[in-house]
């Protein structure tokens, strides 16, 4: 499954894209086209990769809390692309997939922890417009996560704001990477109506 994006897919040519369509057929079994889309400015596809490469060799806050995270930020903006990705990644990485799942009925679903839940508070929170955190919210995760993880999450959902914005800005979707792994599809609030 392919997505019609707002910028048409450049072809991905030279060693470095040679390089990058190994590297992605090995990850996903294809070439996203967000790669077809970002080639057409390299210098911004290589900052992106650099920043999420080195974000994910941080460690002071627990990488499912982080993914979770990710996911609720997606959900909440409207990112397909990222939603499917983070699926995915979580069936690759070893996370728990039933929880990804029902990350975006996650106020409905009883499979969270309180610290989970927090953590999807504070991610959609921050993914509003203006951001909605409140003081006693980020003292909760100040206290269980402490200032280190309380940063590190912070700055995740950041940058997970600004990849998911300008994925639905390019109308970057899905590609099907969860359903090829025979995951079944992500959860839906209840009261929102299934495509079909």
């Amino acid at each position: 499954m392919t997505s019609n994006t707002r910028i048409p897919k450049a072809e991905i040519t030279g060693v470095y894209g040679a390089v990058m369509k190994k590297m992605s057929k090995k990850m996903f079994g294809e070439v996203p086209d967000a790669l077809g889309v970002m080639w057409h400015h390299r210098p911004a596809l290589k900052a992106s990769f650099g920043l999420g490469r080195k974000a994910a060799k941080w460690n002071e806050c627990d990488k499912d809390l982080k993914s979770y995270a990710h996911m609720a930020v997606a959900s909440l903006i409207g990112c397909s692309f990222c939603l499917d990705l983070g699926y995915f990644q979580a069936h690759n990485e070893g996370l728990d997939v039933a929880k990804a799942r029902e990350v975006p009925r996650w106020r409905e679903s009883d499979a969270f922890t309180p610290l989970e839940r927090e953590v999807l508070e504070y991610a959609e929170a921050m993914s509003q417009t203006p951001p909605t955190v409140t003081d006693e919210l980020s003292a909760r995760l100040l206290e269980q996560l402490g200032a280190p993880g309380l940063i590190e999450l912070t700055t995740w959902v950041a940058m997970a704001n600004q990849m998911a914005r300008g994925n639905v800005a390019l109308g970057i979707e899905a590609q099907g990477f969860a359903a090829a792994c025979g995951l079944a599809p992500l959860a839906e609030p209840s009261g929102v109506a299934s495509p079909g």
